[in-house]
């Protein structure tokens, strides 16, 4: 198997889980509430939130992480691919 095509697998990869991880991210985000619970009554709904903000917290650095790695990945496979393309025609 050439580097190329393991390299391509391993971007699809990386672009499926980053996909995922956006869409989970903005059910998330939807849940959210931009709201202040001063009532002891509404205090499950503070303790709702918080739990959604932990894990919104969680997620970003990974959202964050295989966007670059994505990025950086995508470019070396193009760079290949052009430089193989490039060799393969001269």
């Amino acid at each position: 198997m050439s580097p190329l095509i393991g390299l391509s697998i391993l971007l699809g990869v990386i672009t499926a889980v980053l996909i995922i991880l956006l869409i989970y991210r903005s059910t998330l985000s939807m849940q959210e509430d931009d709201q202040l619970y001063l009532s002891e009554s509404e205090s499950h709904m503070q303790k709702e939130q918080t739990e959604i903000l932990t894990k919104m917290n969680k997620i970003n650095p990974l959202v964050r992480w295989l966007g670059a790695s994505f990025v950086v990945l995508a470019l070396v496979v193009g760079g290949m691919w052009t430089y193989q393309l490039l060799n393969t025609t001269q």
